[in-house]
């Protein structure tokens, strides 16, 4: 069979931090005088901090200078900070580190490729940074997603071509940047969001025990 590489995307895949990035940006719209919603967040999933925070300002209709708004994602960063700090090994959503195991297991490498530039602080937290080959975020790259250049690098990273490698995501965003790439996409969510990617599963928990065996004949055939 042939050798294949994985790549997780990071919030939604392996840990859920949206809930701190919501609460984050939440203090940061009541500061600025209005409301910020769970349905609002949904906007900002993989996509960078600073287009996060046009989207915020969007739906405040509010308009900031440049120097402004390098000051409000300096605080805004500083907050979610305070609830990364805090988190440890038991954030590790279900499936994520029986489907590492498998991996290990099969011999086959993993990198993350995550838009978050705290994603090696996070890795660290829940107990994971030394179990990956690599590490491709927001600081590693020029465009977010669905720009394909974080996968790419990730493919460069585990020395193989894109064809050979399988991304994992949550995103909207994240499943077209790995369609983009010529990746195999499989999509951690619900289905109709995420009808673009080739798999779908609500979570890794659902993931087949064949299933990546499975995807090493696919890339295999591709080839």
């Amino acid at each position: 069979m042939n050798k294949i590489g994985v790549i997780f995307d990071l919030d939604g895949v392996i840990v859920d931090t949206a809930k701190y990035h919501f609460l984050a940006w939440k203090d940061l719209a009541d500061h600025l005088g209005f409301e910020f919603t769970e349905a609002h967040n949904e906007l900002l999933k993989g996509v960078s901090r600073v287009r996060s925070l046009e989207i915020l300002l969007d739906i405040g209709n509010i308009e900031l200078s440049e120097e402004k708004k390098q000051e409000y994602l300096v605080s805004k960063n500083d907050h979610y900070l305070e609830y990364i700090y805090k988190m440890g090994p038991e954030e590790i959503l279900p499936g994520a580190n029986e489907l590492l195991n498998t991996l290990d297991a099969l011999g086959i490498p993993y990198v993350l490729g995550s838009a978050s530039k705290n994603a090696p602080l996070i890795l660290k937290q829940v107990g994971l940074f030394n179990r990956f080959a690599g590490i491709v975020d927001g600081n590693s790259v020029s465009k977010a997603k669905p720009d394909p250049e974080v996968f790419l690098i990730g493919a460069q990273k585990l020395h193989l071509l894109p064809e050979q490698c399988v991304v994992f995501e949550d995103a909207i965003a994240g499943v077209e940047a790995a369609n983009r790439a010529h990746m195999i996409s499989v999509g951690i969510g619900d289905a109709k969001t995420l009808h673009e990617a080739d798999f779908n599963f609500n979570s890794l928990t659902e993931i087949p025990d064949n299933f990546i065996e499975m995807l090493m004949r696919k890339t295999a055939e591709i080839q």
